[in-house]
């Protein structure tokens, strides 16, 4: 049971990205109340009094009349010369390095979400791959919005919590592992060498730009957690990791 303080932490953080990427790429009254409707409907369900009072609407009638417009509606048209949104409205072309991170973490997670949808996962898998997978949108939040901050060195100690927990019973490694073992264990290591390039381009970001060292610390941790859960996968699969055979040579010739 999450504390009052987390929830309503956890609930200003959803109105906040609601408001910084969501509400700058909206234009007109219907769009402007379906935004205040997400908001009032999330702090409703967490019951969070002085949230709600803040955003406070006749949800249920502002919903009907919006939301069914407002999904429906994917294309913008606005960035066909090439640039688009940060979450504080500034417009920067799509190959700008804050677009290549947050792009590249959105990567990692629908990667992951591949890894989920191979049927009879370990439980304890699952649990930390979606629980990953909501913080990975909290990632590419803050890096969306330049000056907020949403991981912290919390969320980095848990990863090397799980990475331990998990790397625990396996064996140690005498020789590389070759990428494989099964379905889920493939895209666990497809999703490594994406959170891998995802870090990449955050430090990449992080050499233009005054960036917390959070979210590079973060990706370092999960790519090394997603090797470990890469090589439990392969276990529970098919029983053992595939093996480098690599060519020794002979140092007599």
């Amino acid at each position: 049971m999450q504390r009052a303080s987390e929830v309503e932490a956890h609930t200003e953080r959803f109105c906040f990205l609601l408001e910084a990427i969501i509400g700058p790429r909206l234009a007109g009254s219907e769009e402007e109340l379906w935004l205040t409707a997400r908001q009032a409907a999330y702090a409703n369900r967490y019951r969070q009094p002085a949230i709600v009072q803040r955003y406070n609407q006749p949800t249920s009638a502002i919903l009907e009349r919006t939301m069914g417009h407002r999904l429906s509606k994917i294309y913008t048209r606005t960035g066909d010369q090439g640039t688009t949104g940060l979450g504080d409205g500034a417009r920067v072309p799509k190959t700008h390095a804050r677009i290549e991170a947050y792009g590249t973490v959105d990567e990692a997670n629908c990667v992951l979400g591949m890894v989920l949808s191979v049927p009879g996962l370990p439980t304890d898998v699952v649990e930390v791959l979606t629980r990953i997978q909501h913080e990975l949108f909290d990632l590419g939040g803050e890096l969306a919005v330049p000056g907020h901050h949403i991981v912290t060195d919390a969320h980095v100690e848990r990863l090397e919590q799980d990475l331990d927990r998990f790397n625990a019973p396996l064996p140690p490694l005498k020789e590389f592992i070759l990428p494989g073992g099964g379905p889920a264990a493939s895209a666990c290591h497809l999703a490594r060498s994406t959170t891998r390039r995802a870090e990449r381009r955050v430090w990449a970001l992080a050499a233009q730009e005054d960036i917390p060292p959070q979210p590079a610390r973060y990706l370092n941790r999960l790519s090394d957690l997603l090797f470990v859960i890469a090589r439990v996968l392969a276990r529970h699969e098919h029983g053992a990791e595939v093996l480098w055979r690599h060519v020794r040579k002979d140092k007599s010739g």
